[in-house]
């Protein structure tokens, strides 16, 4: 089962991602792509993992998002990935030709097509303002909303956080 979570930021995915993946099984592996850079992510950082039970398993992976899957995401576990949009920033900022990018979104599609493990996926829903005005702003609206419509037509569920209350977008029965 894949199920995609979408919201604006402190709209509760994260809390419903874990709720979720509690639902299901005991066995978590929870995949973090925030990189704690600055005093200010790493309050962050440590505020999610506050939320988390201890024998959750966490993987800190800022790039290599497929791989994980790979490696942890087996019939037994239920993996949180969070988030998709600081995914997709490091991508960003990998390489200016975004080859890694490329590399790493077609790795994860591909990997999500195994669908070998329960899986949910948590990304900001950033394309609902205006344009920003520079480019690298603008290359993340296109490439988070292109990557977006692709992970939702692949999920089973897709679920969209506001003010900490699920509206289920897309379910599967």
């Amino acid at each position: 089962m894949l199920t995609l979570i979408l919201g604006g930021v402190r709209s509760g995915k994260s809390r419903m991602a874990e709720r979720l993946a509690a639902d299901i099984s005991d066995q978590i592996v929870y995949v973090a792509t925030a990189e704690a850079k600055d005093v200010e992510m790493q309050e962050r950082i440590a505020l999610h993992q506050t939320h988390r039970p201890e024998h959750w398993k966490t993987i800190e992976e800022p790039i290599h998002l497929a791989k994980a899957l790979f490696e942890y995401g087996t019939a037994e576990n239920v993996v949180i990935v969070d988030c998709i949009t600081l995914w997709i920033t490091n991508l960003l900022l990998a390489d200016e030709r975004f080859k890694t990018g490329r590399d790493e979104i077609e790795a994860l599609i591909m990997e999500l097509k195994r669908g070998r493990c329960n899986l949910v996926l948590v990304s900001n829903e950033t394309n609902s303002g205006v344009v920003p005005m520079d480019a690298l702003s603008r290359r993340f609206c296109d490439e988070i909303g292109v990557l977006h419509q692709t992970l939702a037509a692949l999920a089973d569920n897709v679920i969209l956080m506001v003010a900490g209350i699920p509206t289920w977008v897309k379910q599967t029965v």
